[in-house]
């Protein structure tokens, strides 16, 4: 049984490489590619230093290469931290500063959020940048791998396991009161949830979900995780 969330995905692979686990914009994303994906983008990320603890920022739109990236750091042992793209600048500076990412990925709407008025505070916010996105970076800054970098890495597991304990995903709340507040959320809280979802609704391997929260909002791990413990597709 399933200990880290990345062991959902890994599982179903070996039990059926060429099942649909995802299908973005009519693009199909098997088990298997999705698995060898997200192992190549994370022997990037352990090559360039990132460890079990590190906090690594996806700012990039919800498609299957943000969920590869999920997977990736977790592989790592870090933890991932969801951004919204289209979130004010004020708010996405004040997380970046809160959790100190060691790992900044991007792509979509969110490279030309990170050239602008994002780009000064990428320095002092984080290590290594990730270009997930199709375009070669702009402007001032140097990514440390690029979407072709992935594509070209060995599909290698780093192999880093850490306790069921140790926390998957940080998220932020509103701001209500001023300003967001991260919460960090354990694999096994997750598990947990996961497990009473499959009994309550009888989700099966036919099952097509369809993912509606955006991954920055918790609903989205139902979605996320729900769909990869039953090994059905996400939409």
């Amino acid at each position: 049984m399933s200990v880290l969330l990345q062991d959902l995905v890994a599982e179903q692979a070996e039990r059926s490489p060429e099942a649909p686990a995802l299908v973005d914009r009519g693009e199909v994303v098997s088990y298997g590619d999705l698995a060898a994906w997200s192992d190549r983008l994370a022997g990037l990320l352990y090559r360039a230093g990132c460890r079990p603890g590190d906090r690594v920022g996806l700012l990039m739109p919800k498609s299957w290469r943000a969920i590869g990236a999920m997977l990736a750091t977790l592989k790592c042992g870090a933890m991932y931290v969801p951004l919204d793209p289209a979130s004010p600048g004020a708010r996405l500076a004040r997380i970046l500063a809160a959790c100190e990412n060691a790992v900044l990925l991007v792509a979509g709407s969110g490279t030309e959020r990170l050239v602008g008025e994002l780009g000064a505070l990428v320095p002092a916010a984080t290590s290594v940048l990730g270009w997930l996105d199709d375009t070669a970076p702009a402007g001032p800054l140097h990514a440390t791998f690029t979407t072709q970098d992935v594509e070209q890495a060995p599909a290698a597991d780093p192999g880093v396991r850490v306790s069921p304990d140790a926390g998957a995903h940080i998220l932020f709340t509103s701001g209500s009161t001023g300003a967001p507040k991260g919460v960090v959320v354990r694999h096994a809280s997750v598990l947990h949830f996961v497990r009473w979802a499959l009994d309550y609704f009888g989700t099966t391997r036919g099952d097509r979900i369809s993912g509606q929260p955006p991954l920055h909002f918790d609903l989205s791990t139902f979605d996320v995780f729900g769909t990869f413990a039953a090994g059905a597709t996400l939409y």
